[in-house]
């Protein structure tokens, strides 16, 4: 319920919006903050008003409830509140703590003054949702911070402490502590002072380089790192308006602010934004579920894997308890925490105070029996079933009563692992992704027997560390290795048919992937791959693989550690070189099973790849194993690399039309020697395509 309370202290007005979660300026919100405005103007005992936040943050801008709705353009617009503020005959301070952003940022902007805490992140993220701030952002930051800090804010979208401007236009004061003191401070002074302080229109150019150089060089930047991303080139544009006049600059903003909401990337990445706040929400999970406390973390296995999980957690100032079996392995482990850490330092990311504060909370061990206080222990080991049953029948030996008990396997039997231990309830997925530190997505993977008190808990935890969380049932892969499977089969067909390993990553990676199949594979380990191969030709006959990747791993080729894979990387460097011994081994390859090479277009290549993710997730959504097509995208695009301006595989494939989708997959099937079998659209897929529905609509 959207509320704005006000009250009167001495002379000062203390306006207080509260629109939980996030003091949304949603239209209810504007009326009434435009109300409160008016009323503390006409009251003669006031001079001076000072606006906050209630709760933990001052603003997150526009009400995401209203996105797309009629409300999110309904008068009074936002522009409207902050010409109110500005006209106020009384000064209006801003009082920031927590977060103001967006909308928050643009609203403080147009106040008479502000005040910060220190720790209050202040930033302009739309161009994360494809847009540009379309409230003024781009006129009055550059006024009040310079053109240079104003651009890195805009057009990064990050937001950043207030304390980092502490020196700049922007803030009156930033404090430690006492914020509504010193924002009223500030009104008395503005009210004493008789004039209001109006918006300066001085050249916003740094001295140290000309307007237009820096503009341009941020172009140049925008083009190279955001080439499918308008709204990071048309905030720029914005942004240079403010070096002249102010209206006209408005007037620009509100334009490009509403072509861009009209593009399909823009639309892709709100979508990204609505899914994954999706994603937290679990089907038979109530929001009061009670959670258990996790305040000692347990990761067994110190290599890549779980050094990586350990970091989350230290990270978030939460102990971990580190086990391995050997020293060396152990010494090894603790050695690669630090070596990030201080890549870290290095980058300006950490100071060294931080890593020292981090690694005293991490506590290695060589024995089982350290896991025992721990609330949550993550198995972090080789991925082989007999392996995990080992480590799983010890845990349930020694953890506590209540202790969730975790695997972080990307394939096996979750519900096999369970039945190890005599507290199935208890166990869970959760399958980070590597490297672990960094990568944003979590795979819960809930089991038959898995609570929901544990689920809760995971959940919950996941956002302390910051990853992006999405359910999975049990299956072989979950929900991005099972769908990867296919993606990496249609390559390596791609090739046996007459492409190149370099032809297929090109075409993709021109395409948004982050990395084609065949860099990523060799990165990843082809060994691993190979592996998994190996149990499915047994578990899964019926599925068909080329054997050249086999081929290639027979010689030893596994990748970026061997030196060689699928290309060739010389000592020291990670550049994928491409390499005659694997033309030869494909041409070999092709003279035994009797094909001749054809030519293979780039489109093909996206296509076949692309849907086959696509017709594989619709066969997830129809088995359960994934809740919602939205929170398959946002496993592709929190996991896998997948563009974010395409908004997801199912996104994707729901701007091409479902009766599309299915017309091309039969295509794909009536192609000599093609897996028509795999290619026969999935009956979930089939049926929104008999009535012209999307994967989102149903």
């Amino acid at each position: 319920m959207s509320q704005v309370h006000m009250r009167v202290d001495g002379d000062v007005a203390m306006l207080t919006l509260d629109n939980p979660p996030v003091n949304g300026f949603g239209l209810e919100q504007r009326r009434l903050l435009i109300e409160a405005l008016d009323a503390a103007a006409a009251d003669p005992a006031v001079r001076a008003i000072v606006v906050s936040g209630a709760g933990r943050l001052f603003s997150g801008g526009a009400d995401i409830r209203e996105f797309g709705k009629p409300q999110m353009v309904a008068s009074p617009h936002l522009l409207d509140v902050l010409q109110v503020a500005e006209r106020s005959p009384k000064p209006v301070v801003a009082a920031i703590h927590g977060t103001c952003v967006g909308g928050g940022l643009e609203f403080s902007l147009a106040c008479h003054g502000r005040v910060a805490l220190a720790d209050a992140l202040v930033g302009l993220p739309e161009v994360k949702l494809g847009l540009i701030p379309g409230s003024g952002g781009t006129q009055r930051l550059p006024r009040a911070l310079g053109l240079a800090r104003a651009l890195d804010l805009i057009v990064s979208g990050d937001p950043v402490p207030a304390a980092q401007l502490r020196d700049g236009g922007l803030f009156d004061a930033v404090v430690d502590d006492d914020l509504p003191g010193a924002a009223c401070a500030l009104a008395r002074r503005l009210a004493d002072a008789g004039a209001l302080p109006r918006l300066r229109e001085r050249d916003v150019a740094d001295a140290s380089q000309p307007p237009g150089e820096l503009l341009e060089a941020r172009r140049e930047v925008a083009r190279r790192q955001y080439p499918r991303q308008p709204a990071r080139l048309h905030a720029i544009d914005a942004v240079a308006a403010s070096l002249g006049d102010f209206d006209a600059g408005m007037e620009l903003e509100r334009w490009l602010f509403f072509a861009l909401l009209a593009t399909p990337e823009s639309h892709a990445m709100r979508h990204a934004f609505f899914a994954e706040r999706a994603a937290a929400h679990v089907r038979g999970v109530a929001e009061d579920t009670p959670v258990r406390p996790v305040r000692l973390v347990g990761v067994v296995g110190a290599g890549t894997m779980g050094g990586g999980i350990a970091m989350n957690f230290l990270n978030a100032g939460i102990p971990v308890v580190l086990v391995e079996a050997r020293q060396e392995a152990l010494e090894r482990g603790l050695a690669t925490v630090r070596a990030n850490y201080e890549r870290s330092v290095r980058s300006g990311r950490l100071s060294a105070q931080q890593v020292e504060q981090r690694m005293a909370l991490l506590r290695p061990s060589l024995e089982f029996d350290a896991l025992a206080p721990c609330d949550l222990i993550v198995e972090a080991v080789f991925e082989d079933l007999q392996v995990k049953r080992e480590v799983f029948e010890r845990l349930d030996a020694v953890a506590r009563e209540g202790a969730i008990l975790a695997s972080n396997t990307s394939t096996l039997d979750l519900d096999a692992i369970a039945a190890f231990t005599r507290r199935p309830a208890d166990v869970v997925g959760m399958h980070f992704f590597s490297p672990a530190n960094v990568m944003k997505l979590l795979e819960v993977v809930r089991g038959k027997a898995t609570s929901a008190e544990v689920l809760a808990t995971v959940m919950r935890l996941a956002r302390g560390i910051r990853k992006t969380a999405v359910v999975s049932g049990v299956c072989d892969g979950f929900i991005g290795n099972r769908m990867l499977e296919h993606y990496g089969r249609m390559a390596h067909f791609l090739v046996e048919e007459g492409a190149s390993p370099q032809q297929v990553d090109r075409a993709l990676e021109e395409w948004g992937m982050a990395m084609g199949p065949f860099r990523m594979s060799d990165l990843a380990g082809n060994d691993i791959g190979w592996a998994i191969r190996k149990r499915r030709y047994v578990d899964k006959p019926q599925v068909r693989y080329s054997r050249l990747a086999d081929r290639l791993c027979e010689l030893g080729r596994f990748g970026q550690k061997t030196g060689a894979g699928w290309y060739r990387y010389e000592s020291g460097s990670r550049e994928a070189l491409p390499d005659p011994e694997v033309d030869a081994l494909i041409r070999q390859y092709r003279k035994d099973i009797g094909v001749s090479a054809r030519a293979v277009t780039d489109l093909e290549i996206v296509e076949r790849c692309i849907y086959a993710l696509v017709n594989e997730a619709a066969r997830i959504l129809e088995e359960g194993v994934a809740q919602r097509a939205s929170d398959i995208d946002m496993v592709y695009l929190a996991g896998y690399g997948f563009p974010p301006w395409r908004g997801g595989p199912l996104l994707w494939a729901d701007m091409q039309g479902s009766y599309m989708a299915a017309r091309r997959m039969r295509e794909f099937a009536a192609q000599p020697g093609a897996d028509a079998a795999f290619w026969e659209p999935a009956p979930w897929l089939a049926r929104l395509a008999a009535c012209g529905a999307g994967f989102h609509d149903a």
